[in-house]
């Protein structure tokens, strides 16, 4: 199942906050070959897990990681903003209305549906949130795997060429587009539904408003 997670709440799920990090350092670190940092538990955790994003994450049966993403207002830091400006065309994205997403992870073991059940959760974000878009540089791999998820976005930016190009790409929310995502997930919207409101509730989703 999807949960949404602030930072500031990751240590009430020990055993899906170790599993995550520890995810995110086989993908970016071992797999992919990043210039990632790892902590002393073999973590991959960045200067941005420090800012109490918001993570959206597939929740196993047995608790552990399925798959991730991290999202962060672009009303504050972010990561396309302080390292990604040659996408931008040099103008910072900086809206209310506009979250960044990063460190899109798969665990190893994930089943091909939770990369779509993941998009189905930041569609769920901007529905609730009233977000307009979210932002998220992706690399050459990813655009295929968008494509078959039926969640396109917009390209602002480019750089590279090949395997190495990467991308700046903004998505939009449509009931359309989140109910094709919703069914490359296989989960129906009514229990996408319930998953949201079972972390926040209609309380905090008021205070956000």
């Amino acid at each position: 199942m999807l949960r949404y997670i602030y930072g500031s709440d990751l240590a009430r799920f020990p055993r899906l906050e170790e599993s995550m990090f520890l995810d995110r350092a086989d993908q970016f670190k071992h797999r992919l070959g990043w210039e990632v940092t790892l902590d002393t538990n073999g973590w991959e955790r960045d200067e941005y897990d420090d800012l109490n994003p918001l993570y959206v994450i597939w929740e196993n049966p047995d608790g552990t990681h399925g798959g991730s993403m991290r999202f962060l207002p672009t009303v504050g830091r972010t990561m396309v903003n302080d390292h990604f400006g040659d996408l931008t065309g040099g103008s910072p994205i900086c809206d209310p209305s506009i979250w960044e997403c990063t460190r899109f992870c798969l665990s190893p073991k994930a089943e091909g549906r939770i990369a779509a059940a993941l998009m189905l959760g930041g569609g769920e974000l901007m529905r609730h949130f009233q977000l307009a878009q979210f932002a998220g540089v992706f690399d050459a791999r990813m655009v295929r795997i968008y494509r078959m998820i039926g969640s396109s976005p917009v390209v602002l930016g480019e750089s590279g060429t090949g395997r190495g190009k990467i991308s700046l790409g903004l998505w939009s929310y449509s009931p359309q587009a989140h109910l094709r995502v919703a069914q490359s997930a296989g989960v129906s919207l009514a229990l996408s539904e319930k998953w949201f409101q079972r972390s926040f509730g209609a309380a905090e989703l008021l205070l956000s408003a």
